[in-house]
């Protein structure tokens, strides 16, 4: 059985890999599809997070998971990589209710159903968290894998927001 995990992954988090860590014991193969999201401004370049994300699996030895990237309906590429089943992570009630509209529609359309799987301690960890943090020159290091923390801090000057808005934290 296939999965297909699919994000922005703007960056890629430790609560990312802790969905892949939970989803490669239910699945013969894991697909991580890197996509690009038309309502989003795309803060990290696609390419490098790959790299980083393979770089990453590699290191934890995951030798069931690829790392790609795509445009276009997420559904349709879960299809087209002969998946048989999203998976997505949940981090709170706010999350089910948003994902559980979108499965939905994703059954449907295409016949594919959804697996969650529950964030739980790092139920509080968000891409936007981690840059948030990043643009107010904050540790990183322990809310992402290591090879994201170096892509970051390699790229210090192109990733950093400057209109970022303050105070969310």
């Amino acid at each position: 059985m296939v999965g297909f995990y699919a994000g922005s992954f703007d960056p890629f988090t430790n609560g990312h890999l802790q969905i892949v860590r939970k989803a490669v014991k239910c699945f013969d193969k894991i697909i991580i599809g890197i996509g690009y999201n038309s309502d989003k401004v795309e803060r990290i370049d696609k390419e490098q997070m790959r790299k980083a994300i393979e770089e990453t699996i590699e290191e934890i030895g995951l030798n069931n998971v690829k790392v790609i990237l795509y445009e276009g309906l997420t559904v349709d590429e879960a299809k087209k990589q002969g998946a048989d089943i999203l998976i997505r992570g949940l981090r709170n009630g706010t999350d089910y209710q948003y994902e559980e509209n979108i499965s939905e529609m994703n059954e449907k359309m295409a016949g594919i159903d959804t697996c969650y799987f529950r964030a739980g301690e790092l139920g509080y960890l968000s891409s936007s968290f981690v840059m948030e943090l990043y643009n107010h020159n904050k540790p990183i290091d322990k809310y992402v894998p290591k090879q994201v923390a170096k892509l970051l801090r390699r790229n210090k000057s192109r990733y950093y927001h400057k209109n970022t808005k303050k105070g969310k934290l």
